[in-house]
């Protein structure tokens, strides 16, 4: 009774060691004699088909070597707010199986059969980075040669995980990784190898990427290192993907555009202010300006903040502070010509030296409104001084020979606010010309900080 119990509780351990050692001291050769015209007889591979179960060794202590190679054939997509590289790969794995051997002498010459891969043992390899369901097509077939040296590939798109920086957009490159490791077997059992050089995988995936897509590859090294998982050790292939986006798309889309309206909103400033038509071009353009965000926001990564968008934010500040400026010029000229006030006297000596040549300020008129070709009865809202009847109108500077008390008053007083708006004008041009200038140099500089960060 104890005996029989042992030999049933034995019995699946001696059945498994049969299959596996089963042909120990034989040289597994295939009996070739059904094959044919009509191709290989399915009933001479039985004994291998049966023991697809069990990973195909002689000897279990010794490992099984798989080589690994793969083909990028596409970079369908770059996921910034997920983190995830959408991939397209042609996965090969090569590994040899001891128990499949043929003579092709005596088999019509065949040197290699293709056959089911669910006929076969196959090694689980897997991308440790991958984050979807694999979605590889079911019944493929496998290439095994005479020497039972097996050749399987498989398609893969691969959602992997991947450390995106987009600061640097649309100008960026990424550098993700795909590891390539067996879930089950350690390093006791299997080990991983190179099918193909790394130049190899690189020179046959830029060739076909090169002619389309939004990604060109830059190059792929690898590193090979043991993953520790509790006490088992696991073989592991590192592929380090370098990629850079082509930024055509968006310089054409984004930055050109972008560049022009705020090369238009530089150059509205000579329009002359007092004609009243520049505040309401520079609204126009600033509404224009954001229609043009809100309808280029697809094209903007929705997550982080790329340099890009602090651009087009500085833009827009550069806009509004355009705007603001010709608002304050539009009001002292309006003052100057309404009730302009007694102009201070540290500000009138600021307008002589910046008004005097060889100043490194901003031109001025030299002489009351002649450099500006602008009298003050031509502003709004100006009005000429008051004469009485029967006195002739002249310049300025002569003095009335006759008339009361009354008419001198009158002629005094309209002196003094003639001259109080042409100071007035006079100065609001000059702090239009300086504004101006400040906003050129305000906007070149912090475009070519934008371009240098590109740069690097």
């Amino acid at each position: 009774m104890e005996g029989s119990w042992f030999h049933r509780k034995r019995f699946p351990l001696y059945l498994v060691l049969s299959l596996l050692l089963q042909g120990r001291g034989v040289t597994f050769t295939i009996n070739c004699s059904g094959f044919g015209r009509h191709g290989a007889d399915p009933t001479a591979l039985n004994s291998v088909f049966e023991r697809r179960a069990f990973r195909p060794v002689t000897n279990v202590s010794v490992p099984t070597r798989v080589n690994i190679s793969f083909t990028m054939s596409a970079i369908l997509d770059v996921d910034e707010q997920l983190h995830l590289l959408l991939s397209f790969l042609w996965l090969e794995m090569v590994w040899d199986n001891p128990f499949i051997s043929w003579n092709p002498e005596e088999c019509e010459g065949i040197t290699k059969m293709s056959m089911a891969a669910k006929n076969l043992w196959l090694p689980d390899i897997f991308i440790i980075e991958f984050m979807d369901v694999d979605k590889t097509p079911k019944d493929l077939t496998a290439y095994v040669s005479n020497e039972g040296r097996i050749r399987y590939k498989k398609p893969m798109k691969v959602a992997s995980i991947c450390d995106l920086d987009i600061f640097y957009f649309p100008f960026d490159a990424q550098n993700c990784t795909l590891t390539f490791s067996s879930f089950l077997y350690t390093v006791d059992n299997m080990l991983l190898g190179m099918e193909k050089e790394v130049w190899e995988i690189t020179d046959t995936s830029r060739d076909i990427l090169q002619a389309h897509g939004e990604w060109e590859l830059l190059g792929i090294n690898k590193a090979t290192a043991k993953m520790s998982v509790g006490a088992n050790l696991y073989d592991q292939i590192t592929f380090y993907v370098a990629i850079r986006r082509r930024p055509s798309l968006y310089v054409i889309n984004l930055l050109v555009p972008s560049g022009f309206l705020l090369a238009i909103d530089a150059l509205s400033f000579y329009l002359p202010v007092e004609s009243g038509n520049r505040v309401p071009f520079k609204i126009t353009l600033l509404l224009g300006y954001n229609v043009f965000l809100l309808m280029m926001n697809d094209l903007l990564p929705t997550s982080g903040t790329p340099l890009i968008s602090v651009y087009f934010a500085l833009c827009l500040s550069l806009m509004v502070l355009s705007l603001l400026e010709t608002v304050f010029i539009t009001h002292l000229l309006h003052l100057a010509t309404t009730q302009p006030p007694p102009l201070p006297r540290w500000l009138h000596s600021l307008l002589l030296s910046c008004t005097s040549p060889g100043r490194c300020c901003p031109t001025a008129p030299q002489k009351g409104n002649e450099g500006l070709g602008l009298t003050p009865t031509h502003l709004p809202g100006a009005k000429e001084p008051e004469v009485s009847a029967g006195q002739k109108p002249g310049p300025v500077e002569a003095e009335p020979t006759g008339g009361s008390e009354q008419t001198r008053a009158q002629w005094e007083h309209g002196a003094q606010r003639q001259q109080s708006v042409e100071l007035w004008v006079q100065f609001s041009h000059v702090m239009d010309t300086l504004l101006f200038r400040l906003y050129l140099l305000f906007m070149a500089s912090s475009n070519l900080t934008v371009i240098s960060l590109w740069n690097t």
